[in-house]
């Protein structure tokens, strides 16, 4: 029996809006995974006086509803402020495309996780972030639970390549089980830097490779 979508959903999975790259953003973030079925990398350009979202763009794999959601999602966000954005949840935009099938719903917090990622992650680069809470491992973990291994197509810590993560004086010391000279080594430890860099009592990142 085919999934029940509106013809609003139908409409943005077949034109979706603000498809593409910013190749100046202030701000780009990928949230989950081919192997999981659905990601979605997004792009802000956000105007710095304002603090409004003047572009965004999105790129995503995955089924009818993940890219309907993206798409409805880079309309809702568009001219928002930041503080705006963050109050977008996937149920309004699940509500803008009129409703989607209960066994699709989880396919729509992609995008909605992917704005809330983008938006704490550009507060955190502007020294915006009002509630410092101190850096743990546990926090830790869960940034880097948003960092690919694109070997296996799943995160980081679910594909068991995180040996160990101690955090002190401002440090953070992670060390990965592969190889400096893996392919995707710099890749990883770009994405894990970009992530946790930024966070307001941290003064370096260190990765460390497996001998």
């Amino acid at each position: 029996m085919p999934i029940p979508y509106t013809k609003l959903v139908i409409e943005h999975f077949k034109n979706p809006h603000n498809v593409g790259e910013i190749p100046d953003a202030d701000v780009k973030v990928t949230e989950g995974s081919p192997a999981c079925g659905d990601m979605i990398t997004l792009y802000l350009k956000i105007d710095p006086e304002t603090q409004r979202i003047v572009d965004v763009k999105f790129k995503s794999y995955g089924c009818a509803s993940n890219i309907a959601t993206a798409s409805i999602i880079t309309d809702l966000v568009k001219g928002k402020t930041v503080e705006e954005a963050k109050k977008i949840t996937w149920k309004d935009a699940a509500e803008a495309l009129g409703g989607l099938p209960p066994v699709k719903v989880h396919c729509s917090v992609l995008a909605a996780d992917a704005l809330h990622s983008a938006v704490e992650l550009y507060l955190e680069k502007n020294g915006l972030i009002k509630e410092n809470e101190p850096t743990t491992v546990d926090k830790v973990y869960e940034r880097l639970s948003h960092v690919m291994n694109p070997e296996t197509g799943i995160d980081v810590v679910k594909s068991k390549i995180v040996k160990s993560v101690v955090v002190d004086s401002g440090i953070v010391e992670i060390t990965l089980n592969i190889p400096k000279t893996s392919q995707f080594a710099d890749n990883i430890k770009e994405e894990i830097e970009e992530r946790l860099q930024y966070l307001w009592d941290i003064r370096e990142v260190r990765i460390l490779f497996k001998e």
